[in-house]
């Protein structure tokens, strides 16, 4: 078993432990589910730098990345920093989030939010919607061409955007179908973990142009961007090159400032 294996597995059990928990109809009460949700894709059109920046404790390929940062404060300089979004991580095992980090962040800004989940049930994008997020993300390595269409159809009837997620051709030819919004191409294989941007830049003119382009993964300096924008990404998830450092905030700043210049 890969770790993606192990991760999904354990996320089936997860979620039908959390359906015991709170039922779908609780959910759908919450205050945050009737909010009106800000689009990530106008934000990234709209913007000079295109970088979503992420929130991340810790992963299974780096272990512990930063466990000290308050999600109120990191999601507060990040939006201070002037960054198109961001990306909060929920899983708890893996990857040591929650939702509550998400609800958190969602209190302290008004920056568009991506819930960063391995989806996998119709229960996880209510979940996404009712504790404020804007933006789900689909793993197309994990799902199969039906399971995107009924989940990226199910986000878009709550008013949530859809990150759709490939690493490789075959993932890409499955998922392009008009309920997705932006396509991710992520640059570290989920199966060694190894980091490479060539991923990005060989995907890249096999994308449509209907779809807004994010490169994901392994992107820590501004020439990077200025690189992957020639082949047409308006997106740059950014969540380790921040997160290791002593102020997330403070550092998302210093590299827009860069990379505008």
């Amino acid at each position: 078993m890969t770790i993606l294996d192990k991760i999904i597995a354990d996320k089936y059990l997860e979620v039908q432990f959390r359906k015991r928990l709170i039922p779908s109809v609780q959910l759908e009460k919450s205050v945050l589910f009737e909010r009106n949700t800000v689009s990530l894709v106008n934000c990234l059109k709209n913007s000079t730098s295109g970088i979503i920046a992420e929130h991340k404790r810790r992963s299974p390929s780096k272990s512990i990345i930063n466990t000290s940062f308050n999600v109120f404060d990191v999601a507060k300089g990040y939006e201070e920093a002037g960054v198109c979004g961001m990306s909060v991580l929920t899983d708890g095992k893996y990857f040591g989030g929650s939702l509550d980090d998400l609800l958190a962040a969602r209190s302290s800004c008004n920056l568009p939010l991506l819930r960063k989940e391995f989806i996998i049930d119709d229960y996880q994008l209510l979940e996404a919607k009712s504790y404020g997020a804007d933006v789900v993300l689909l793993i197309a390595a994990v799902l199969s061409q039906k399971e995107i269409k009924h989940f990226s159809e199910f986000a878009k009837n709550l008013g949530l955007e859809v990150l759709l997620e490939v690493h490789n051709e075959e993932e890409l030819e499955k998922s392009i179908m008009p309920s997705i919004d932006l396509l991710g191409v992520n640059n570290r294989n989920l199966k060694t973990f190894e980091v490479s941007l060539d991923t990005s830049k060989k995907l890249a003119t096999k994308i449509p142009n209907d779809f807004v382009k994010v490169s994901e993964s392994g992107i820590s300096s501004v020439s990077a961007i200025k690189e992957l924008r020639t082949y047409g990404f308006e997106g740059f998830l950014i969540g380790e090159n921040f997160m290791k450092t002593e102020d997330a905030g403070k550092s998302a700043k210093e590299f827009i400032q860069q990379l505008t210049l």
